[in-house]
């Protein structure tokens, strides 16, 4: 089969390669996948420049996300599921082979059926992103009638953060670095929209409240915006962080964060307790089901543009998901 590999870490345009690499026999428990979309992550440009992993097997397919059709099952697993649409979730995540590649063997848990309403493109941005959004929200439990902060209110998966708080029954605030990145989170559901380049972020929210602060806050910067943060958030509030890139290593305001009984949730969509990501299927569910989650395919590349994908995702520059066409 035809599939982008490394076998070094480093830059996308001096390690990933695409060839013929040897097709994959689901063991048991696993089923196959004909890919037809490989979605691209942050976290696997990390990983391909060894940011986040080094090297932990001769040779990496990478991408966790994709999405495509069931051809072979392994022992143990029905036979009805050849044929089934999925989407699919961890396929790289301790396991060399992930979806940048015609075919994928793995956990059939893995493996969610796609509704025929959802494209593939758009079913390759289920698995980090629609994850961790769900997880984010719903860290502290349920968010109806709560007032909700997302930060980077435009990005991946702030995106679906807006959506699943609406759906949630929560208000929603959300910021944002454009007037373009704005329509997008208005576009996504939220009620109230600060600039943060052309606002103060802490008084525009006390305004909105009422003084009263954040019930809850999704976080992509935790580092950066810990000291904004703090001081938006209601006593007895949550912070759900899923990224804090540009300052790994913050200084934590203990006192005020005492003072405010703050409750802080770390969230690793790779690693999700048992229980919390099977919420999160059974919700992810029933929203494609009722074909009511938006989603934003910024680029489509194919497999043989894989560098390009890998250096546009690592540039920021795209507003939604990046995609590989492989079917």
């Amino acid at each position: 089969m035809k599939a982008a590999y490394y076998e070094r870490n480093g830059p996308a345009p001096e390690v990933l390669h695409v060839g013929e690499v040897e097709l994959p026999m689901p063991g048991p428990g696993e089923v196959r996948v004909r890919i037809q979309c490989s979605g691209v992550n942050p976290s696997d440009v990390k990983s391909r420049m060894g940011l986040t992993r080094k090297m932990a097997f001769p040779r990496v397919i990478p991408h966790s996300d994709g999405a495509g059709v069931i051809d072979a099952v392994g022992a143990g697993v029905s036979e009805k599921r050849v044929g089934q649409r999925v989407w699919i979730y961890n396929a790289q995540f301790g396991r060399p082979f992930g979806t940048a590649a015609e075919y994928v063997a793995l956990p059939s848990e893995c493996a969610v059926p796609l509704p025929e309403s959802v494209g593939f493109a758009e079913g390759a941005c289920l698995g980090i992103p629609v994850q961790t959004a769900h997880a984010a929200v719903f860290s502290n439990g349920a968010v109806t009638g709560r007032t909700l902060l997302v930060q980077g209110g435009a990005g991946a998966v702030g995106h679906y953060a807006i959506q699943f708080a609406k759906w949630g029954g929560a208000r929603v605030i959300a910021t944002v670095s454009s007037t373009a990145k704005a329509k997008d989170a208005v576009a996504a559901g939220a009620d109230v929209i600060i600039n943060y380049r052309e606002e103060d972020v802490v008084a525009r929210v006390n305004d909105v409240t009422n003084g009263k602060g954040v019930d809850h806050l999704t976080e992509v910067e935790f580092g950066t915006n810990l000291a904004v943060d703090v001081r938006v958030m209601a006593p007895g509030g949550s912070i759900a962080v899923y990224g804090s890139q540009q300052a790994m290593d913050p200084v934590v305001p203990v006192a005020q964060m005492w003072s405010k009984c703050l409750r802080v949730d770390f969230v690793l969509v790779y690693s999700l307790p048992a229980e919390r990501r099977r919420q999160a299927l059974v919700d992810i569910g029933t929203v494609l089901a009722a074909n009511t989650l938006v989603h934003r395919v910024a680029r489509r590349y194919p497999l043989a543009r894989i560098i390009d994908a890998h250096v546009e995702q690592e540039s920021g520059r795209s507003v939604g998901n990046i995609v590989i066409e492989i079917g």
